[in-house]
This record gives C-alpha cells, structure tokens and sequence, in this order.
C-alpha cells in the first residue's frame, strides 16, 4: 500500500509537471538565412507585447555587417510579418532593447557608426508598421554598451555601461515620448566596474540592478521614486564567495524582482538566484536559490504579472545548453519545478520573456539549423494570476462591476458575473475606441470572477472597459492616472 500511493504521488507529480510544461506550444522559428541571428545580453528584453501584438527585435549579419531587424505578430504569437531591417549602415549595429505604451514602440541598440560604439534610439508610433529616423543619444567621446529601456505612458528610461568614467552605468529619459531627450546622468561612481544594467518602472518609480565589482563581483540596486529627477542610494543585494552577475529586473506595482545568475555554488558551474522586494525597493529578502545542478544555469530573463513570475534562463544540466522555465504565483514566495522548454542538440540560450493578458511569450538564440537563428515559443495560458474566481454560486445574470480602485495606478481590480458557460470577453479600450488590452478571452464556468489589470505600460488617461457574451454587453468606464 505504502509502495503504491509512494508511485502515485511520483506519477501524479511528473503528470502536473508534463500538464504545465504542455502549455507551451511548439517552437517557431522567426529567421531564416544564412548568417548569424542573435538576441541581446539578458539585461534587456528582446521581447515586448501588448494586446495582441508581439515585437521582436534582434541583430543580424545577412547584410556583411550587423543591422537590428525587427519582426511583429499581430495575432498574440500565431502568425508572424516579414523581417524589418531598423538600421543601415556600413558598422555593427547591435544589443537592441525594445518596450512597448500602447501602440508606440521605443528601440535602443550600441552603434559602431561613428567609429565608437554609440547609443542610439528609434521610434514607431503606429505599432511597428512605420518607423522615424535613428537619433544618436550619446555624445560624449567614450564607447557605450549594454542599453536596457523601459517604458511608462509617455515617459522613456534608458540605462547604459559608460567608458567614461573606467565603465560606470549611464541613465537618460524622455518625458515626451522620445521625441526630445534629456541629459545623461551618471549613476554609479564605483571604484571598480559598473556594468550591464538592467531598468524596469511602475509608475513614477523607476527601479535599476546592475553588477558592480566593488566588493568583488556583486550585485546593485538603485531606484528614482519622481520619474528619473533624483536617485536614491546604492543598495548591495548581494554578498556571495563568488560571482554574481547577469542581473535582470521586472516590477509589478510594489513587487520589485531581480534574478541573476551566481557562482557561488562552485566553480565553474552557475545558478540562477532570485531576490524580491514588496515594498518598492526599500527592503528586500533573503537570496532565493531557483536552480539546484551540477552545470550552469546562466542568462536569465524575467516578467512580472501582478503576483506571478516568470523566469527563463540557459542551463546545460543536458550537456547542451536549452532553454528551462520557472514560475512563482505568489509574488516570489514559492516556485514551481522547472520546465524545460527547448529540446535540440544544439545550443539555445539568451532568452528574454514578456507576458501580457494570460499569455506568455519567449524569444531565444538557437544554433540548431548550423548558425543563429531566432526563435519563439509562446504559452497562451500560462499566465493566469490576472483572473481568479471569488464566487462559485450560479448568478441569476451577467453583470459587470465598476473597477476599483478608480482612478488607479497602476493596477485596478474589475469584478464580474458570469451566468451560463459561455465564450466570455473582457476588452479594454482607449478613449478613442481602439482596443488596448485583451484581458479575457474564453469559456468561463458560471459564478464570480475578478481580474486584476496591470497598465503600467500605458500612459494616463480615460480607458473603457467592456464585458460581452453572445448576448450580453456592457460597457464602463475607468481612469488611470500616473
């Protein structure tokens, strides 16, 4: 008896680890020639989604020297345009970071142009189908590198490593939607090497991590609370016998999450940490160990939706290196086991990871067709913390609540009655009636739900939202204010 239920539970938990992972749906590749394809350093995300529509971008030697391309899917993942190519001239384009507000999508990429790497940035305003002129950002002398944006409404944020001042991190906003820019502003003043920064913002709070070789090889934290005009001070968040280094940023509201991968487990072999802070910066917990392996675990990205987290990274437990997968659904306090999600003989790494609605969307470098190539894989219902049902009992009618709080910044909660089993739709749109977000999109069972919307991506103002069925429809109103 004891033998069985032991061989239940083995099973049972392998059939749950399998039903998470069959989430994910089959790899896509986005590129396909002859040259190398590459996505960026892990402390940018090469991935930005909103709505239905997912942006890519990557850098590409197919034209002798390497160029950003950039690739849309306006259908959640499912269908993909052709390449566009963001950048022409005769250097090395490369590292481009992208972040989406709405229909309007900000790249930042290093730029070998002017003889010395440089930071330059482009815009589009219409979702990626048109795309202005590139603007150098960076004009002083040294070379640059390892560009991280982040976006919120009409605020841009950018950090960059700065040669300088003996490589410190940089940072440079645009409170007009990148049409101007503002002065750079040093961040660090290390006595070592400040480098590969990584920003991520909520509101008017703007969070960065970088690795800083002050005390070794640790990480840092800093934040802005009034939108980049000031800056707190250097926080240590580390104090390991060994590397640690790769740090990536995402913030959701008050949860700021921060991974990275660290060495010190052993040398060589690597693993992926996570820290987390639920009080927008000011105090954060104890390291959290998320990969536990002989080999190295290195490269992670990570998204955050409200209380679930979501972490990639490259791991060569397989002796190739693949792309492996973690979640937390309570705000970083647990996780999940890992999933593997790639599968070759070749090598994936350099993943970056976005998520929007219930989706989640991942992007990666794979040598598996003989050079890089980019790919895509995509979760459609893997992040499901937005929706939680809070009543059970049958309701006599649908109804749809007033959101609240109202106004909001940046999450509101909408309450809603589901009365039969039916295909259920919950759409924000702006207040020129074009569709923002999709939050809802399915068969719901009858009682009570109640989603949780996150528009730190989207710029302030009057948004409506809208509950319909096949025969029902009703529509509200709700404002955000940043």
């Amino acid at each position: 008896m004891k033998k069985t239920l032991v061989a239940f539970i083995f099973y049972y938990s392998l059939f749950i680890a399998n039903y998470s992972l069959g989430q994910w749906q089959s790899d896509v590749r986005l590129t396909n020639n002859n040259a190398q394809s590459s996505t960026s350093f892990n402390n940018v995300w090469c991935v930005a989604s909103g709505d239905n529509n997912v942006h890519v971008v990557w850098f590409d030697n197919r034209d002798s020297n390497r160029e950003i391309y950039y690739k849309r899917s306006t259908d959640s993942g499912i269908n993909w345009g052709a390449d566009v190519r963001l950048t022409n001239d005769v250097y090395s384009s490369t590292d481009p970071s992208i972040a989406v507000s709405g229909l309007v999508l900000h790249v930042v990429w290093e730029d070998s142009r002017d003889m010395l790497e440089k930071l330059y940035y482009k815009c589009s305003t219409d979702g990626g189908t048109n795309w202005g002129v590139d603007t150098r950002l960076s004009e002083d002398s040294s070379v640059v590198y390892s560009p991280s944006i982040c976006v919120s409404g009409s605020n841009v944020h950018i950090v960059w490593n700065d040669a300088r001042n003996g490589y410190q991190v940089y940072y440079k906003r645009s409170t007009d939607g990148g049409t101007s820019w503002g002065p750079d502003i040093r961040l660090t003043n290390s006595p070592g090497e400040a480098g590969a920064p990584t920003i991520s913002v909520s509101g008017s709070i703007i969070h960065i991590a970088w690795s800083d070789t002050r005390d070794g090889d640790e990480i840092y934290y800093k934040r802005s609370t009034d939108n980049g005009i000031t800056w707190g001070t250097d926080t240590r968040l580390t104090n390991a016998p060994s590397f640690s280094w790769q740090p990536n940023i995402a913030v959701s509201g008050s949860l700021v999450n921060v991974v990275w991968a660290d060495h010190r487990n052993g040398w060589p072999n690597s693993e992926i940490y996570y820290k987390r802070s639920s009080d927008a910066g000011l105090n954060w917990s104890d390291d959290i160990r998320l990969t536990n392996n002989l080999t190295r675990s290195w490269y992670p990205s990570i998204s955050a939706s409200g209380s679930e987290i979501h972490v990639v990274w490259s791991d060569s437990c397989d002796v190739n290196y693949d792309i492996f997968y973690k979640r937390s659904t309570d705000g970083g306090l647990n996780w999940e086991a890992d999933s593997r999600l790639t599968n070759n003989p070749s090598y994936s790494s350099l993943p970056s990871i976005s998520t929007n609605g219930t989706a989640v969307h991942l992007v990666w470098y794979d040598m598996r067709d003989g050079n890089g190539e980019i790919y895509y894989k995509r979760n459609p219902t893997g992040n499901t913390i937005g929706i939680n049902k809070i009543g059970s009992s049958v309701p006599d009618k649908f109804c749809l609540y007033q959101n609240y709080p109202n106004p909001f910044n940046p999450t509101t909660n909408i309450k809603f009655k589901v009365q039969s089993y039916k295909v259920v739709k919950l759409v924000v749109f702006d207040i020129r009636g074009k569709e923002a977000e999709t939050l809802v999109n399915g068969k719901l069972k009858p009682g009570e739900y109640e989603f949780t919307w996150d528009a730190s991506q989207y710029p302030s103002g009057v948004y409506f939202y809208k509950l319909q069925t096949d025969n029902f429809t009703e529509t509200k109103k709700l404002v955000l204010i940043k």
